[in-house]
């Protein structure tokens, strides 16, 4: 498994890009969640099972529009045409969802595509699991073009 310091590298630069994407297309956008914390507080929800190691990264708001962002990348080495996503994460987007109803969390991708936990949930839920049932493995087809779910960039939406 690679290293924290890769994955958080990874993680890091899809985060800007989706931030850049949802500003080319009007959205005004935050980072929040377990990576705005300071060391200690990263360090000790790292030794716990808490839901809010699972936090979403973004929050944006567009006019009225509200919603939160879970950046998901994979490592270099794991592509394949499906995504995996972890168990917990699900469950804890599943319980912030209901938590938070009716702002929506989106899982977006490493390819830009989007799906919600209900959806990973629903496509998974009689499908091949990963070995260890840590992950569910969703197709890569299933999920929504980006401009699909947060509008086109506002210089082409004309």
């Amino acid at each position: 498994m690679p290293s924290w310091p890769n994955r958080k590298e990874v993680g890091d630069r899809h985060e800007h890009r989706i931030i850049q994407a949802l500003q080319d297309r009007g959205w005004t956008v935050q980072p929040c969640g377990q990576g705005t914390y300071p060391a200690p507080i990263q360090d000790a929800l790292a030794t716990t099972n808490s839901a809010l190691r699972q936090f979403p990264d973004l929050i944006a708001a567009r006019g009225s529009d509200l919603v939160t962002i879970d950046a998901k990348d994979r490592m270099p080495s794991t592509h394949s045409d499906r995504y995996a996503i972890s168990a917990a994460t699900v469950n804890a987007g599943l319980l912030f969802t209901a938590t938070h109803a009716p702002t929506p969390l989106y899982y977006v991708l490493g390819d830009m595509k989007v799906l919600t936990p209900a959806e990973v949930l629903h496509y998974t839920v009689h499908a091949l699991r990963h070995r260890s049932g840590a992950y569910h493995l969703v197709s890569t087809h299933q999920a929504h073009p980006f401009d699909e779910v947060f509008g086109r960039p506002v210089a082409q939406a004309a």
